[in-house]
């Protein structure tokens, strides 16, 4: 069993994500999001899905990169 480094729980089932060079212990999707997902500079929200980046910056959506970042060619990734 690992214990979660987000909640604390000590889970039989707990996971590890390693991600640049760093290994997290998780028992939860729900904690790995809370932990590791970027979050968007325009509304704030997690960006648990394709999102878009402009210089570093990430965001949620075009919609938003847009609105921060003003007339940027930015697309959505979704394909």
């Amino acid at each position: 069993m690992a214990t979660c480094e987000v909640c604390g729980n000590d889970y039989d089932k707990s996971f590890e994500v390693t991600a640049a060079g760093s290994t997290h212990v998780f028992d939860s999707f729900e904690c790995a999001i809370h932990r590791m997902a970027p979050i968007c500079e325009h509304c704030g929200c997690k960006v648990i899905g394709h999102g878009t980046e402009v210089e570093g910056r990430f965001y949620c959506c075009a919609h938003c990169a847009k609105q921060s970042e003003g007339d940027v060619p930015v697309d959505d990734r979704a394909g």
